[in-house]
């Protein structure tokens, strides 16, 4: 009798539509646990991430704590560097490319650095001894610039020409005229913002589309999601603490030469940081050398080392694999590179310059180039793009969730 139920269970699995019901429901039962364990994972995550800004939030606290109680100097820098090595641990614990790259950035490169400064009684974090706790933090960790008030105007036959009033600038330095005033706003902004969601619905179809093309999406993808993303910190710091910021980008694709590129138009935040850490001290180390004016060669060209050895650092903290140092070889390059065309300019002294056109057709194709080829492989190494993207789905899922439970509820409230 039980062999026969047992042959009977064997015929009714060898059926067709009955194993395809079978493998139906293991396939569903399948999908449920891998969504509820992403459901955990993205949980998780959350509260890794929550837990990582509040251990910066006090670590932060720690440091603005001493400013007025330990000395400047070595004895500052000892109970500034657990600080600093917790920063460069902290990122680890958050596996997102969102969450977990803008983190990497703001508290392992831009805080650190920032701390290093302060531990020397330099930077932004030194140069005002009144700055309040919300404000040290927010400047520590954010990529921001605080705009200082301009002193008021006074009419021209006032001025005192034989001593105008200094330009202030980062730890006294001056200001450089920006190649060209941004025009950045909200529709500016609101654009970038569309192309980035066109630029995920394109994605959908990348199997039909060939892959340099979808690196070339992925580049103006990376450009458009910086921006917005260090809009949006200006923004809520601006809005939460009532300053103004610089913007940190300038038209790149506008630049005619590297120097202009890498020194007034991308990224201007870290320019700034790596200013007074590495150029400033590596050129005044030089200069005792070979002399002030080619002290400048050596110094960019170590401001370019320490980038490619914190970018790397950013995408283990993206990737968490292996370093094949294509990324080291991209900034070692322009490094090179840009330090001949400042040495080249020195030697000719204006004599002699390309068109603004042409030199600006071969800066951005340099830099194009050279990212297709080194840099933005990476991404696609390290499947930050196929982790974005899920995670562009869960929170287009959750929008939608939100929304109709809204309308649901409010639906719900209105007279019958």
């Amino acid at each position: 009798m039980h062999k026969s139920k047992r042959g009977g269970l064997e015929n009714n699995l060898s059926n067709p539509f009955l194993h395809g019901v079978f493998l139906t429901k293991n396939q569903d039962q399948e999908q449920d646990k891998s969504s509820k364990e992403k459901k955990i994972m993205e949980s998780d995550e959350m509260q890794n991430f929550i837990k990582v800004w509040l251990a910066v939030i006090i670590s932060l606290c720690h440091c603005y704590a001493i400013r007025n109680i330990i000395p400047i100097g070595i004895k500052r820098l000892l109970f500034v560097l657990p600080v600093v090595c917790l920063f460069l641990y902290l990122p680890i614990n958050i596996f997102s490319p969102h969450l977990g790259g803008t983190t990497a950035f703001f508290i392992a490169w831009l805080a650190n650095f920032k701390l290093l400064l302060f531990a020397f009684g330099k930077g932004p974090l030194s140069a005002d001894p009144s700055i309040s706790l919300p404000l040290f933090v927010a400047v520590s960790c954010l990529p921001i610039k605080i705009h200082k008030n301009p002193p008021p105007k006074t009419p021209l036959n006032h001025q005192n020409k034989e001593n105008p009033p200094p330009k202030p600038y980062q730890n006294g330095q001056t200001k450089e005229t920006p190649s060209r005033k941004p025009r950045e706003g909200p529709l500016n902004y609101a654009i970038k913002g569309i192309l980035v969601a066109i630029l995920v619905r394109v994605y959908d179809y990348s199997d039909y589309i060939h892959p340099k093309i979808i690196i070339v999406l992925y580049a103006f993808h990376v450009y458009f999601l910086l921006e917005l993303t260090l809009a949006i910190s200006a923004a809520l710091a601006r809005t939460m603490l009532g300053i103004e910021l610089e913007p940190q980008f300038n038209e790149p694709y506008l630049s005619t030469s590297l120097q202009d590129f890498w020194g007034k138009r991308w990224n201007l935040m870290v320019t700034r940081i790596l200013h007074p850490t590495v150029y400033e001290p590596t050129r005044n180390f030089c200069a005792r050398v070979i002399g002030r004016e080619w002290a400048t060669l050596p110094a960019v060209f170590g401001t370019f080392v320490v980038s490619a050895v914190m970018h790397e650092l950013m995408f283990y903290y993206l990737g968490r694999v292996r370093p094949t140092w294509d990324i080291t070889t991209f900034f070692l390059l322009h490094g090179f590179c840009l330090t001949a065309e400042i040495a080249l300019k020195k030697m000719i002294k204006d004599k002699w310059q390309l068109p603004g056109l042409l030199s600006g057709i071969l800066t951005v194709g340099f830099v194009m180039t050279t990212a297709f080829w080194l840099f933005f492989p990476k991404f696609m190494e390290c499947r930050i793009d196929v982790r974005a993207f899920e995670e562009y789905a869960a929170l287009g899922a959750w929008v939608r969730n939100a929304s109709e439970s809204a309308l649901r509820i409010w639906q719900g409230d209105r007279p019958a």
